[in-house]
């Protein structure tokens, strides 16, 4: 009995549960019936708003009972209760159904069609629509919505609130700035740190033993290129599906971490792992950040504007440069706890450098969605309340508190219906995995649209710029300090003193060597005291009866020598750097632990080239400064071809770089042109796209962007000190070819946000 009596039970409660579920689909239906009755009078709205200027705005609804805005006699009653505290209706057994909005001004409703007859009869005729005629009217919808979210633009003005956003998204951007030198400005200290041997330097990539410093730069910059890469690719695609701002907050968030532990690890690997993800994590902030704002301005500035937030990835740069300046080569900022744990200057440096992106994070904490994000997913009330916060907070500051934001109703797409029904009694592994199964299908789809007929053309070309642009400026870019760097080292060794067949004996040693060469010595009863030894080399020499005692040593090794009876106390020479050397009775006590940073030798250098990035990033003002003033008025395309045009001719001026000045003037000015055609390259990204493709086609390129970063990176490395021709070449076909396809792509300037 009991058994019947369960089962009943259970077969009541699926009854109930299918009417319900039943009952809110034959609401939602019934909605869009009424939505489809109301498109005549959306169609007239429209026509009125392409009619009148763009200050003039009707103060009065059309006489069928509606319209976008509303008259002057109904702003006191609507400003009052124009917001909703509800965004979903509720039929009697409280179940949540969509379609209806409460408290904001709308067009007719149509609540009576609910009850049933021929509009739920129509709604449930169109449940097996063909996915191509739902298509159509999505993009009939997106195109609506597009011209009246320009018109609102416009009402809501440029001021506060958009520059509000502009510092807050720059710190974000500024963080992205940071992150591409932060790994290469701190490797050479820390395989210094961590006691890496030089032949395992090579991990990650070829290494010059006369290259160190930028070895290290380029091994860090290819870390981080590959974890951005990956971060451009998933925050991009996630920003279309769960939010600009919600992506964004996620993508920070990931970075400040894995940057707080990277300055804390003590091994090698973990460390540049920790970076790894650190650039997944800031990956997402271009892609994001331009999408982002661009959806909060009027079509008249967004060419300008978006060239100004340019600015804060050169700042970002600026800052890491002075930074490293600052901190890196005070080795007495550092404390340690024995021998396992050292914290020195290096830790002190990655922790500051992760500052823009915590204050990026808190100060977007308090901004909004982006509205369109919101239209364009169904969500009207969000939408529209942003966008009187927009309205309002401009109003106010330029001293109009009283002028109402008078649009009541704003069109938002048609959502597909993807109803997934996992029951109260699934698993919540089970729904995580659905959810995520859905939003992966979702992403896939987005990618995949962007390829699509009406888009396939513009993404290839796309494509091309962005490779071709991306594989020349970052191989030269990397390409100009390793050339000083190797001019530099051919100066340094052409100072090389060479002592052969020496005969040495009784005598102390106890002041610096410093770049010499000794040969087929023989050194008998010598002390070696309290000194340093930088870039020293011994080869097939004899060291018999010597002591060595208190020795730091920098690039000094020891060639097919013989040590005879020698003790060796409280020095760094350790096992890799005897080569082939033969120990007969010697002893080693006492040896240095860790390894000691020092600043005055060689590594000097770092100065230099802290400078040569802080002057080369400085160098991109300029052309910061004339892409913004002249985006919007020669227009995207002159832009992005004239400025990709003229770096292309500069290029062969490295030809005349035999200097470190020359080397560095021509580093300049390559920066300060090419930045120009980046910054039009991003404006034009933007804008070829639409709302709900933007940051997942914007990701994508910029993926592309750091794949072809990697390559530019490691082939023009490859030909330092052996040819300046190829590299050149390569540079300059790049640049022509991506200025000759960039004037194929179509001109933006004046359009409004698709």
């Amino acid at each position: 009995m009991e058994d019947n009596y369960q089962n009943r039970t259970a077969f009541i409660k699926g009854a109930k549960d299918i009417a319900k579920e039943v009952k809110r689909q034959a609401s939602k239906k019934a909605g869009r019936t009424v939505d489809r009755m109301n498109d005549e009078y959306s169609r007239r709205s429209y026509s009125r708003f392409e009619e009148d200027d763009d200050d003039d705005y009707p103060v009065q609804g059309s006489q069928d009972g509606g319209g976008y805005y509303r008259g002057d006699s109904q702003a006191a009653n609507d400003d009052e209760g124009g917001h909703s505290d509800s965004t979903e209706g509720h039929d009697e057994d409280d179940e949540i159904y969509e379609g209806e909005y409460q408290g904001i001004p709308r067009a007719d409703s149509g609540k009576g069609s609910l009850a049933g007859g021929p509009g739920s009869v129509r709604a449930g005729a169109q449940q097996f629509r063909d996915i191509g005629v739902s298509e159509a009217e999505r993009r009939k919808d997106q195109e609506e919505l597009a011209q009246q979210y320009e018109t609102i633009l416009q009402e809501c003005g440029h001021g506060k609130f958009q520059w509000t956003l502009y510092f807050v998204l720059g710190l974000a951007l500024m963080a992205d700035g940071v992150e591409i030198f932060v790994v290469g400005f701190v490797l050479p200290s820390a395989e210094r740190d961590m006691c890496l041997s030089e032949p395992n330097k090579s991990m990650l990539g070829r290494t010059r033993p006369r290259l160190l410093l930028l070895s290290a730069y380029i091994r860090g910059g290819l870390i981080v290129y590959f974890g951005m890469m990956v971060g451009a690719f998933l925050w991009g695609a996630l920003a279309d599906r769960i939010g600009r701002r919600q992506s964004l907050l996620i993508s920070l968030s990931i970075n400040s971490i894995f940057s707080f532990f990277s300055s804390f690890v003590q091994g090698y690997s973990t460390f540049l792992f920790c970076r790894l993800l650190s650039g997944v994590g800031i990956g997402g902030s271009i892609p994001i950040v331009f999408s982002f704002y661009s959806e909060f301005l009027a079509q008249e500035k967004r060419g300008e504007h978006l060239s100004w937030l340019c600015m804060f990835w050169m700042i970002g740069g600026i800052y890491a440069s002075a930074m490293a300046w600052a901190i890196i080569p005070h080795y007495g900022w550092s404390f340690q706890m024995g021998s396992a744990y050292q914290f020195h200057s290096w830790r002190v440096f990655v922790l500051v450098c992760a500052f823009p992106c915590v204050a990026a994070i808190a100060a977007l904490s308090a901004m909004p969605e982006s509205p369109r994000f919101y239209l364009e997913n169904g969500k009207h009330d969000e939408g529209w309340m942003i966008l009187k916060l927009v309205h309002d907070t401009n109003m106010r500051a330029k001293g109009y508190p009283e002028k109402v934001f008078s649009v009541t109703t704003i069109k938002t797409v048609k959502q597909t219906d993807e109803l997934v029904d996992t029951g109260t009694d699934t698993p919540v592994w089970q729904r995580y995995r659905l959810k995520i199964t859905g939003l992966t299908k979702q992403i896939r789809n987005n990618i995949l649209a962007c390829f699509r007929p009406e888009y396939k053309r513009t993404t290839f070309m796309l494509m091309a710029v962005w490779f071709s642009m991306s594989f020349s400026y970052y191989g030269l870019t990397v390409w100009f300090p390793d050339m000083i760097k190797y001019i530099q080292k051919q100066e340094y060794e052409s100072r090389t003193k060479t002592y052969s067949k020496e005969q040495v004996a009784h005598v102390t040693f106890n002041f610096t060597l410093e770049n010499q060469v000794h040969r087929e010595g023989h050194y008998f009863n010598d002390k070696f005291l309290n000194l340093k030894m930088k870039s020293m080399v011994f080869e097939d020499s004899v060291f018999e009866e010597c002591y060595f005692e208190d020795i730091t040593s920098t690039h000094t090794f020891f060639r097919n020598c013989t040590f005879i009876a020698s003790l060796f106390y409280n020095t760094d020479l350790f096992k890799y750097r005897f080569v082939n050397c033969k120990l007969i009775n010697s002893t080693f006590l006492h040896n240095k632990e860790g390894c000691m940073l020092d600043f005055s030798d060689d590594f000097n250098n770092a100065y230099m080239i802290y400078f040569v990035n802080f002057l080369g990033t400085l160098a991109v003002l300029p052309g910061n400064i004339v892409s913004a003033l002249l985006m919007d008025k020669i227009g995207r395309l002159r832009m992005l071809a004239g400025s990709s045009i003229i770096s292309c001719v500069s290029c062969f001026f490295l030809m005349f770089g035999n200097s470190e000045s020359g080397m560095i003037a021509l580093l300049c000015l390559f920066g300060g042109i090419s930045i120009a055609s980046w910054n039009a390259l991003d404006v034009i990204t933007v804008e070829l796209y639409p709302s709900d493709k933007r940051t997942t086609a914007f990701g994508f390129l910029n993926a592309l962007c750091k794949l072809a970063a990697v390559l530019g990176i490691s082939i023009f490395q490859s030909f330092v000190g052996i040819t300046k021709a190829v590299p050149i070449i390569f540079a300059a076909g790049a640049l022509a070819a991506g200025s000759f396809l960039a004037t194929k792509l179509p001109e933006t300037r004046g359009q409004v946000l698709q």
